[in-house]
């Protein structure tokens, strides 16, 4: 867009927008009102120049006549107008309060940036920015739409910036504001983001595509003007009456993404061309769809119905692709003139500029349905940077829809999978799921939905988060719930772990007595600087400080003397299955139940079992008090991996004879690897589920009996 320039005057700017674009919807009033906001802002400003080199107010001002080109209320005029104000000079919030009342403040202070508040990283510093002005857009979405219009009048004079600048904005407002503003349907703003840091971080991209487009234009503009008329004949002659068809071209950006997702040369592009009817009814949508499709061929998988299931933001419309009279592919789009008004201007579509509140209409409903699912206090639990991961997953502007059991909807980025599906249900469910069935077929937590998918959960009582989860979860709600159940479960078993190993250590050293008095606890807590006893038990049971070093503390600040205190034997911690995620086996050697074990402690991260025989223990058994004696517990039921290594014939059968042997064994196969060796002979290495050594041996025998079998062995290391 090009740049307006304006007089030096900012009282003759400001009257032309007041007279121009708000004259035509505001009531005087109103627009008195909105003065007084200005020459408050103008004010405040005076003396602050733009690199630009224009008044500062300028910005503001240009601000102010973006929102009024939506037909934005009076109170969202005059906070553009203020809308850096408390941020950028020696007014506050307070002085806005007393001179434009709180809601005005309100959004002032929502769209400024945080002050006074250190953060490591320039980069936490905008995250946490971000999530401030979310929080107050989930109270009023107002506050987002004038940082909106605030970052588009920003980068459309961006150019003055250093180049190193201009990508570090142009790459934040692509990957967050313009979606933000897609979102919204804002589709208009969205577009000009987008292809304003396309102009920023690929300049010579930019050019040359844009010099295409004008190399074509002529030409085009005819093209367009034909298959305009070869529309309106095609409906005209179908007996369809109250109807508009627009033609439009697509932003470079638009076919520059289009260049790279089908690999193409802009040559090479047939479908540029857009088309929007505009009808008078729902029922007239569909009949010109059927007009369109019998009179030009469709493309296969390039129609969407989004009448029936509108978008995430209330954008409905009935999209399409067909093979055109000219040979190209013509994109066209249906859709009444309510419709097309909400694809105008998105949420700002519903703002009541007469009673100053927005409408409870569909739009903004879901719109700010989708910021309390993003601002969920679950969100809050990681670092500001987590919390803008979490933004950009939730932004993404493709969508499938799937269907629950019963027939609801539900909507979901794509590439989302069926355990994305189960936290978008309900929480519980998701915690608990095990799997999936999939259009009536079983299918596993990390299957990808597909449009139209039914969806129903297989849920477990027993069945609980594990870390691999994040691996497969894609929605931003159902990531942070994994991550803050496993942090609460990993604090609750860290707790509980500390407990046992302490009063283990203490048992030791205290002649056999585990309890601590509550005056040596607070002894030791002012000793370590720590507030509470149960942070010191999660720090043990976490790794972070040895039970051994603790209890040495601990007989020193007691009665038992002034020494190490007596050293009974050492008691070995029982593992009963129970310990949560704190307790983990080593991979090196998979210790089942029957094995010799030894437990390590590791920072951060608990108790780390090995078998005794385990050659990575070795150094560690040179440090004794980062070693424990752990025993199984003999009512333990549950299953653990191992691994076993077979050498059997390379013939056909051989491996589903073993495979079968494992499974009627009541043992699950979790991996395989095959190995060619010599002699004939295939290597395969099975990682399987054993309850305990004497299942082993009985696995290991079954797999002998086969004749074609020459060996099998545990492997460890």
């Amino acid at each position: 867009m090009a740049k307006r320039f304006f007089s030096p005057s900012p009282e003759k700017a400001m009257r032309a927008v007041c007279e121009g674009r708000l004259a035509e919807y505001l009531p005087r009033e109103s627009l008195d009102e909105i003065y007084r906001a200005f020459h408050f802002a103008e004010q405040a400003h005076r003396g602050q120049v733009r690199r630009t080199g224009e008044h500062y107010i300028h910005h503001p001002i240009e601000v102010a006549d973006t929102l009024a080109e939506l037909q934005m209320d009076a109170r969202s005029v005059m906070a553009a107008l203020l809308h850096d104000v408390i941020e950028d000079t020696p007014a506050s919030k307070d002085d806005i309060i007393a001179k434009f009342g709180d809601d005005v403040a309100l959004l002032v202070d929502g769209v400024s940036k945080i002050g006074q508040i250190q953060f490591d990283t320039k980069e936490q510093a905008e995250a946490e920015n971000f999530r401030k002005m979310l929080m107050a857009m989930s109270e009023d979405v107002r506050v987002m739409i004038i940082k909106l219009a605030d970052r588009l009048h920003n980068m459309r004079t961006l150019g003055v910036m250093a180049a190193d600048k201009r990508r570090r904005i142009s790459k934040q407002t692509l990957e967050i504001y313009a979606p933000i503003a897609e979102r919204l349907g804002l589709y208009h703003w969205a577009q000009e983001l987008q292809d304003l840091c396309f102009r920023h971080l690929y300049p010579k991209r930019h050019h040359a595509i844009s010099e295409a487009i004008a190399t074509r234009a002529g030409n085009r503009k005819r093209i367009v003007e034909k298959l305009r008329e070869s529309l309106n004949t095609t409906l005209t002659n179908a007996g369809l009456q109250d109807f508009r068809v627009k033609g439009r071209r697509k932003t470079v950006f638009s076919i520059y993404k289009k260049m790279v997702k089908k690999r193409r040369s802009f040559e090479e592009l047939h479908d540029i061309f857009g088309f929007r009817i505009i009808v008078s009814s729902v029922d007239d949508c569909y009949r010109v769809l059927g007009i369109i499709h019998n009179a030009y061929k469709p493309i296969p998988g390039r129609f969407a119905d989004y009448v029936a299931i509108p978008k995430a933001n209330g954008y409905q419309s009935l999209h399409t692709v067909v093979f055109g009279p000219l040979g190209d592919n013509i994109e066209v789009q249906i859709r009444t003139l309510e419709m097309d008004h909400i694809a105008e201007a998105g949420v700002a579509a519903h703002w009541v500029y007469k009673s100053d509140h927005l409408d409870a209409s569909n739009s903004s409903h879901l719109a700010r349905q989708w910021l309390l699912d993003l601002l969920d206090p679950d969100h809050h639990t990681g670092s500001p940077i987590e919390f803008l991961e979490h933004l950009k997953t939730d932004l993404y502007p493709d969508e499938v829809y799937v269907f629950t059991p019963k027939g609801d909807i539900k909507k979901l980025p794509r590439g989302s999978t069926a355990l994305d599906f189960a936290f978008a249900v309900h929480t519980d469910v998701g915690i608990h799921c095990t799997g999936a069935r999939i259009n009536k077929a079983l299918a596993t937590l990390p299957t990808v939905l597909h449009n139209g998918d039914r969806v129903e959960i297989i849920t477990a009582a027993k069945s609980w988060p594990t870390a691999v989860w994040l691996n497969y979860a894609v929605t931003a709600r159902a990531r942070s719930r994994i991550r803050n159940f496993l942090k609460q479960q990993t604090t609750a078993d860290a707790l509980n772990l500390g407990k046992r190993l302490l009063a283990g250590a203490t048992k030791q050293r205290l002649f056999g007595r585990r309890r601590i008095p509550k005056a040596v606890q607070t002894k030791l807590l002012e000793e370590l600087e720590i507030d509470e006893w149960s942070e010191l038990l999660i720090d043990i049971g976490l790794g972070n400080r040895l039970p051994d070093l603790v209890a040495r503390q601990i007989a020193q600040l007691s009665d038992y003397g002034q020494g190490e205190g007596k050293v009974l034997g050492q008691e070995a911690l029982v593992i009963r299955g129970a310990e949560g995620l704190l307790i983990t086996y080593s991979k090196c050697c998979n210790p089942i139940p029957g094995d010799s074990i030894l437990g390590t402690f590791t920072a951060g991260h608990g108790l780390v079992v090995h078998t005794a025989d385990c050659p990575n223990i070795v150094e560690l058994r040179k440090t004794p008090e980062r070693c424990l004696m752990v025993d199984w517990d003999e009512q333990l039921d549950q299953d653990f991996h191992v691994r076993l290594q077979v050498r059997l014939k390379h013939e056909a059968g051989a491996f589903a004879a073993v495979a079968t042997a494992i499974a009627e064994n009541e043992s699950n196969i979790n991996h395989v690897d095959l190995h060619d060796g010599s002699d004939n002979l295939r290597m395969i290495d099975f990682v399987i589920d054993v309850r305990n050594r004497v299942h082993l041996a009985q696995i290991m025998r079954a797999i002998k009996r086969q004749t074609r079998v020459a060996k099998v062995q545990r492997k460890k290391g």
